[in-house]
C-alpha cells in the first residue's frame, strides 16, 4: 500500500521534502557506514564484528536536514532525510512500522563486493517488510568497491561476473546500483551523490511511501 508523505511548508517560506530511508544488509556489509554517508556524519556506530555479533543490535533512527538541496518549481527546497539503520537478518516489522508510520520512501540494500555469498536474502527481507512493490522503491549499494580497483575490475565488469542472484537483484531494483569506495572519506566525498540518487528514486515514485507490513496493520 502506498501513502503520500512528501512536501510541506516550514513556516511561511521554505519548502521541505522529508524522506524515510530504510537500510537493510547482512553483518559487516557496511550498512551503518552507508547511513553515515547519507546523513553526512559519524553518528551511526561502525566497527568490526566480534564473534559473529553485529555492531548494530537494534534499530537506530537519525535525522538530518540539508538546506537548499534541490530546486522545485523554481524555488529552493530543503531535503530532510530520516535514515533507519537496522540489525542484520529480518528487522522487527512492528518496530520499523513504529518508527516509520508514514511508510518507507526508499529502501537501501547494502552488500559487499567481496562477500557476495552473504547477500542471498536481501530481496526476501525487503519483500517481507514492504510487500511485492519493494523493488520500485529500492536501490542497491555495493560497498568496499576499493577491492575492485585492487583486482583491476571496473564496476560494470564486476556486475557481469558476479553471481546470478546478485546480478538479478541489481537488475530488478528500480534505483539501480551505487558503488561506494570504503577507502574514501564517506560523508564528504560520497554522501551527496548517494543522497541525490535517493532523491531521484523517490521522485520517480512521486515521493509516495510504501507502508510497512505487519500482522496487525494491513
Amino acid at each position: 500500500m502506498l501513502r503520500s508523505f512528501g512536501f510541506h511548508r516550514q513556516g511561511d517560506e521554505r519548502n521541505v521534502l522529508t524522506l524515510n530511508a530504510l537500510l537493510l544488509g547482512e553483518r559487516q556489509s557496511g550498512r551503518s557506514s552507508v547511513g553515515n554517508a547519507l546523513i553526512g556524519g559519524e553518528e551511526f556506530q561502525t566497527g568490526i564484528c566480534i564473534s559473529g555479533t553485529s555492531t548494530t543490535r537494534q534499530c537506530q533512527l537519525l535525522r538530518r536536514n540539508f538546506s537548499n538541496f534541490f530546486r522545485r518549481q523554481g524555488a529552493e527546497s530543503d531535503l530532510t532525510l530520516r535514515v533507519l539503520d537496522t540489525p542484520p537478518l529480518v528487522p522487527c516489522q512492528h518496530r520499523v512500522h513504529q518508527l516509520f508510520p508514514e511508510g518507507v520512501h526508499v529502501v537501501v540494500l547494502v552488500a559487499r563486493v567481496d562477500l557476495t555469498c552473504d547477500n542471498t536474502h536481501l530481496e526476501e527481507h525487503a519483500e517481507a517488510l514492504l510487500g511485492p512493490e519493494w523493488h520500485r522503491h529500492t536501490l542497491l549499494v555495493l560497498t568496499f568497491a576499493d577491492h575492485l580497483k585492487k583486482a583491476g575490475l571496473r564496476p560494470t565488469d564486476y556486475l557481469t561476473q558476479t553471481g546470478d542472484r546478485l546480478r538479478a537483484l541489481a537488475e530488478k531494483v528500480q534505483g539501480g546500483v551505487f558503488f561506494l569506495d570504503n577507502s574514501c572519506d564517506w560523508p564528504t566525498m560520497r554522501g551527496r551523490p548517494l543522497r541525490e540518487a535517493l532523491l531521484r528514486l523517490s521522485a520517480s515514485n512521486h515521493h509516495r511511501a510504501l507502508r510497512v507490513l505487519t500482522k496487525d496493520v494491513q
